[in-house]
């Protein structure tokens, strides 16, 4: 399988901004994760658009996965 490029836009560092240190490096990991699976077990296919959120812990990340460009494209992280 192809590792995927991961792009983030701008808006996720607002995201990090409020949430704790520890547990920011544990988001990071889990969205440097999405480049080797970005399918991978947890992941839920989020209702009506291309959309994809895992949990890391009480937080959530949503991304897009764009297969045509190997690309995984994070979108938001929150609660």
């Amino acid at each position: 399988m192809a590792r995927y490029e991961l792009r983030v836009r701008p808006s996720v560092a607002k995201d990090l901004r409020g949430i704790p240190k520890a547990d920011v490096k544990r988001i990071l990991a889990r969205m440097e994760g999405l480049r080797n699976d970005p399918r991978a077990p947890g992941c839920e296919k989020l209702g009506g658009a291309e959309l994809y959120r895992v949990r890391q812990g009480v937080y959530r990340i949503v991304y897009e996965i764009h297969d045509e460009w190997i690309v995984v494209e994070v979108i938001r992280v929150g609660h």
